[in-house]
C-alpha cells in the first residue's frame, strides 16, 4: 500500500529522480522550468493541487497540476515503472481534479506526446478527450528551453 501527500519543494530530488526513471518523462523535462527553482515557483503558485504517492518513504508517483484562475493544466504525471497498472496514476488524477474543483476550476487540459500510446490510452480512460481542432503553439523565451518539434 502507499500513502498520498501534498508535494513540497523538499520532495524535489525524489521527484526529479522519479521523472528520470522513464524515457517518456525524461523527454518532457527542460533545464529551466523543471529545475529546483522552477518547481519551487510552480509549487508557490499551486500549493494545494500537486500530489505524490509514497511507499516506504519513497515517492513512486507524482502529479503536478496548476491553474491560471480559469483553466488548469496537468504539467507532469509520472508513476515509477515498477508501480504502474496499480491504479496510482488514476488516484493522483482524481485527487488533482478534486483539488481543482475546490478552487473553482471547471476545465483541465494536459499535453501528451503523440507517440506515447500508453499515456494517450490512459488519458482516454480518464475521460480526457483528444482535441483535434486546435494547434498548440510554443515559443521559448530562454535559450536553454527547446522550442519543441
Amino acid at each position: 500500500m502507499y500513502s498520498i501527500k501534498r508535494v513540497t519543494i523538499d520532495d524535489y530530488d525524489a521527484i526529479y529522480e522519479l521523472w528520470n526513471s522513464t524515457e517518456q518523462s525524461k523527454r518532457a523535462l527542460n533545464p529551466v522550468d523543471d529545475s529546483c527553482e522552477g518547481i519551487a515557483r510552480y509549487l508557490k503558485r499551486n500549493p494545494d493541487t500537486c500530489f505524490a504517492a509514497v511507499k516506504n518513504d519513497r515517492i513512486i508517483g507524482v502529479i503536478l497540476t496548476g491553474h491560471d484562475g480559469r483553466r488548469a493544466i496537468i504539467h507532469h504525471l509520472c508513476v515509477h515503472p515498477d508501480y504502474r497498472r496499480m491504479g496510482i496514476a488514476g488516484h493522483l488524477v482524481s485527487l488533482a481534479e478534486e483539488a481543482l474543483r475546490k478552487e473553482g476550476i471547471q476545465k483541465i487540459f494536459g499535453l501528451v506526446f503523440k507517440d506515447n500510446e500508453p499515456a494517450n490510452a490512459f488519458w482516454e480512460q480518464q475521460g480526457y478527450s483528444l482535441r483535434t481542432n486546435i494547434n498548440y503553439r510554443n515559443k521559448s523565451l530562454h535559450d536553454q528551453i527547446p522550442a519543441g518539434e
